[in-house]
């Protein structure tokens, strides 16, 4: 019997049931995401693990069996994010029209990502920690994970622009910037143009430096 007659007599084939690990990273994404989207709209003194279950759909037992504490789920939720935004912009890159994947479109795609909600997240974190001493480990790790990861992403893009020194150095002033940039952003919308006004200037400068 062909699929056709199968479907017209009421008989469609059944999916495969999912796996125990199938399962189990649909709940853990489930649970990162819904902790993401609580550090950027309720900041982490009001991010609580009941909320974030009550957002990804999960039981509270469900949540502690995956993450049994706020900050090991916070940690998790990080590193599921800085990875989704690598992601991001590698296929971002690769889509731009071949006279803009240079390092213009590099700065540019980077803040845009640096403008959206998941980052200010991290943004978030950071201010917290300045007073927190439990989270300011957790805050300065991440922050070396995100310079990390866009210093490996410069030198894949632009390899042997610059020596690695001079490269890691760049990539921590510019990091330095959009920080201050973002948190700009976050106030005013740049509604009068200045934080556009720095970017432009950035990418001259890194127009000198990489070809």
């Amino acid at each position: 019997m062909s699929v056709t007659s199968r479907r017209r007599h009421g008989r469609v084939p059944r999916r495969a049931p999912r796996t125990q690990e199938e399962r189990r990273a649909e709940t853990q994404a489930r649970l990162l995401d819904a902790t993401v989207a609580c550090l950027a709209e309720l900041g982490w003194s009001s991010t609580s693990t009941t909320e974030v279950a009550r957002r990804a759909g999960v039981s509270r037992g469900a949540q502690q069996h995956h993450y049994p504490t706020k900050m090991l789920l916070v940690a998790a939720a990080l590193e599921h994010l800085l990875e989704r935004q690598r992601i991001a912009f590698e296929r971002a890159f690769a889509a731009l029209p071949a006279e803009r994947r240079n390092v213009e479109g590099a700065l540019d795609l980077l803040w845009e990502i640096f403008r959206q909600a998941p980052a200010l997240a991290l943004m978030e974190l950071a201010m917290a920690a300045r007073t927190d001493e439990t989270l300011r480990e957790l805050s300065i790790g991440i922050n070396e994970r995100i310079i990390q990861v866009i210093l490996e992403e410069f030198q894949r893009l632009f390899p042997e622009s610059v020596d690695e020194e001079t490269a890691g150095t760049l990539i921590r002033t510019v990091f330095a910037m959009f920080v201050g940039l973002t948190l700009q952003n976050s106030l005013d919308d740049d509604a009068n143009g200045h934080q556009a006004a720095v970017l432009t200037r950035i990418k001259s400068l890194a127009r000198l430096l990489i070809p």
